[in-house]
């Protein structure tokens, strides 16, 4: 990794837990003395959460073409990249991102049919340098991960409204599931799948174990020799 700090994202379907294992990681990290910055795709800057607006907003009118939503989302990242994670990343901060190019080739490039490969290439056009050194995918079946999702509508939203890609056919869903499976066979080294039917609690164990021993413990031995 070409930075003095280091980039770890969060990837998963609908209600898998991500943000919540992202703020508990964020206080973890911080509460060790690092220095976190915690972000999200899309909405991570300023220009993102317009976009974030037009891509996830229930009130849209107008069919969001297959297409369109990808471009939508690797603008979102363009933007997100170089204002948010390389800055952060050269100044030595660690980068918690729930989502980022995994989700993109998960969402757009299996579920909606564009192409894994093809997708993948245009994320690591739009990436560049800001490549994750670890990916955490919290694995969970689409139906209990969009009843999760439902639940917290419930309790945070007035009108309980899911967003225009959580109200997608459970069958879109599944295929978004397949599609970070597949992802996690192809890169399992960067790509450390975690079981998250299990309680909060050990899959945060799990997860700052495996940040511990993928990221942290690595980058200390290699001070070391330095």
């Amino acid at each position: 990794m070409p930075f003095k700090g280091h980039f770890i994202t969060l990837e998963g379907g609908e209600g898998a837990g991500k943000s919540t294992l992202m703020q508990s990681l964020s206080t973890e990290l911080t509460q060790r003395g690092y220095d976190v910055i915690t972000t999200r795709e899309p909405g991570g800057t300023h220009l993102g959460r317009t976009i974030r607006e037009w891509l996830l907003g229930q009130h849209q009118s107008e069919q969001v073409f297959p297409e369109a939503e990808l471009l939508l989302f690797l603008a979102d990242r363009a933007q997100h990249i170089h204002e948010v994670i390389l800055p952060s990343l050269e100044a030595g901060k660690i980068v918690l991102c729930d989502r980022f190019n995994d989700s993109t080739i998960a969402y757009q490039g299996y579920a909606r049919g564009l192409g894994m490969d093809h997708v993948g290439k245009l994320c690591a056009l739009i990436s560049g340098k800001a490549i994750p050194e670890l990916t955490l995918f919290l694995n969970l079946s689409p139906a209990a991960g969009l009843e999760r999702s439902k639940q917290v509508h419930k309790e945070q939203s007035p009108s309980g409204e899911l967003d225009r890609i959580e109200s997608e056919h459970l069958h879109f869903h599944e295929k978004i599931q397949q599609g970070f499976v597949l992802l996690a066979k192809r890169e399992p080294f960067r790509i450390y799948t975690i079981d998250a039917a299990r309680p909060a609690a050990d899959v945060f164990k799990e997860a700052v174990r495996a940040i511990d021993e993928l990221v942290l413990l690595p980058d200390e031995i290699s001070k070391e020799k330095s």
